[in-house]
C-alpha cells in the first residue's frame, strides 16, 4: 500500500503551471477581431439611428440586436485576450485605423441600403475571423471554439437581415 502512495505522490506536480501565454501572433490575431467587432457595434449603433423607410421599426430593433451581439462579442474577446495575457485594445482611433470594414456613410440611410451596408459589414467581420481562425486553432483551440461561435452567430444574423430585402 505504500508503494502506490508513493506512486501517486510521484505524480504530483512540483513545478505550478503559471497558465497559458498568447503568443505575439495570437494575440494580433485576436486584435485583429476585436477592432472590427467594436466597428460593427458602432456602425450598427449609426444604422439605427439614421435609418428611415419601410419597415422603419423591425429594422431600428433588428440593428439593435446587432449592436447588443457585437458589444458582447467584442467584450468576450477583450477578455479572453487578457485571460491569455495579452493587451486588448479598443480607443477609438486604433479601431478606426485596423478595421477591415468598410466606412459607414452619414446621413440618413433608406431601409433596403442599411440592409445592404450592414449586412456587408458583418461579412466583413465574419472574413476576418476566418482569415485568422486556423493560426489561431493551431496555438489555442479554447480560442478557436470561441470564433466558431462568433462566426456562426454573425453569419445567422447576416442571413435573418439580407432577408429583409428578400
Amino acid at each position: 500500500m505504500s508503494s502506490a502512495l508513493t506512486e501517486q505522490r510521484s505524480n504530483r506536480r512540483t513545478d505550478l503551471p503559471t497558465g497559458f501565454t498568447a503568443s505575439t501572433t495570437l494575440a494580433t490575431n485576436l486584435q485583429r477581431v476585436l477592432v472590427d467587432l467594436i466597428e460593427l457595434h458602432l456602425q450598427g449603433k449609426q444604422a439605427h439611428w439614421n435609418v428611415v423607410g419601410p419597415n422603419f421599426r423591425d429594422l431600428h430593433l433588428q440593428l439593435d440586436e446587432i449592436v447588443d451581439q457585437a458589444r458582447d462579442f467584442s467584450d468576450t474577446i477583450a477578455e479572453r485576450m487578457r485571460a491569455l495575457r495579452a493587451v486588448p485594445d479598443g480607443r477609438s482611433d486604433i479601431v478606426a485605423a485596423t478595421t477591415t470594414l468598410p466606412q459607414f456613410p452619414t446621413g440618413e440611410q433608406r431601409t433596403s441600403e442599411v440592409v445592404e451596408l450592414v449586412t456587408a459589414r458583418l461579412a466583413a467581420a465574419v472574413a476576418t475571423i476566418r482569415e485568422v481562425h486556423d493560426e489561431v486553432d493551431d496555438e489555442d483551440p479554447a480560442t478557436a471554439d470561441l470564433l466558431h461561435t462568433l462566426i456562426d452567430a454573425l453569419e445567422k444574423q447576416s442571413w435573418m437581415l439580407s432577408a429583409e430585402n428578400g
